[in-house]
């Protein structure tokens, strides 16, 4: 079925007007700051500015399993970073991450900061920085995990800012876009399902960094919990991937690491800034 109205792209693109949808109010065809504000910086050596997000749940997940693990190094301050208001294109946000994107980590440890962004990047970091925390050592188990890892990172853009947009932002629902976008989807979710017919987890018998980038999004996606579009996709016909998310999410860190910066849900899942372990426990209380 053809848009009722035929669209011609102009021979040269100009930025005229927004472009409609939830977040049109922050998008821009440039990048930099548009604002003068610095970071707030914590008494650990790991400044995280985050949100909760799938993107943002990785790392969370990342540092309390590390926390778990008993690498006290990995303590960590989590600040929060309100994208629908541009927090991300504060100055200070903006010298940490160019891309002006949630997540960014500021690892404060050495003799001179380090930056690390996008959240593939901080999970490699971290793990390197950990003794090859979650990372396999042996090579041919390494090479499954990082491509996994990067699989990840390539799939998800169509999750979200291809299906996603189309089914749950955009101001007017294209049916083209909408099948396309679905079927990329249902396909990934099938390449998972079939991954994990034949592994407990997704590179093999050891949960890794892979497993903590992918479940964010996948695992979100199977409970329906993303776009409130568990129906429209059928995902409880992905039992492997239903069998798998259930089991990441009752790992007590993974509970913990999606609470750090969520600010929508049930309050007792909420905690906007992390600083201290003990802060999960205020939240228990406030219960």
């Amino acid at each position: 079925m053809s848009d009722k109205t035929e669209y011609t792209p102009p021979k040269v693109w100009v930025w005229e007007k927004e472009s409609g949808g939830q977040f049109a109010h922050i998008n821009r065809p440039i990048a930099g700051a548009t604002h003068d504000k610095e970071l707030p910086v914590g008494r650990h050596p790991l400044q995280l500015y985050s949100l909760a997000t799938p993107n943002g749940v990785k790392v969370t997940v990342m540092l309390e399993e590390l926390l778990a693990s008993g690498h006290a190094g990995a303590e960590y301050d989590a600040w929060l970073i309100t994208i629908r208001k541009g927090d991300q294109f504060g100055s200070g946000f903006v010298a940490l991450n160019p891309n002006s994107k949630i997540p960014v980590l500021l690892d404060r440890s050495g003799p001179k900061p380090i930056r690390v962004f996008e959240s593939g990047a901080i999970l490699m970091y971290l793990a390197e920085k950990f003794g090859g925390a979650f990372l396999p050592r042996e090579a041919g188990k390494r090479a499954e995990c990082l491509s996994w890892l990067f699989w990840q990172m390539g799939a998800a853009p169509y999750l979200g800012g291809g299906f996603g947009h189309f089914y749950a932002y955009a101001p007017t629902k294209i049916e083209y876009a909408i099948d396309r976008y679905s079927m990329e989807v249902k396909r990934q979710l099938d390449v998972l399902d079939r991954q994990l017919a034949d592994n407990e987890y997704i590179a093999g018998e050891a949960y890794t960094i892979a497993d903590m980038a992918i479940w964010p999004w996948y695992g979100a996606l199977a409970k329906g919990l993303l776009y409130g579009a568990g129906e429209f996709l059928s995902v409880h016909e992905y039992k492997n991937v239903q069998r798998w998310t259930d089991m990441i999410a009752g790992r007590p860190a993974v509970k913990r690491g999606r609470m750090v910066n969520r600010t929508w849900g049930d309050p007792a899942s909420q905690l906007p800034e992390r600083h201290d372990a003990s802060d999960f426990d205020k939240v228990a209380a406030s219960g």
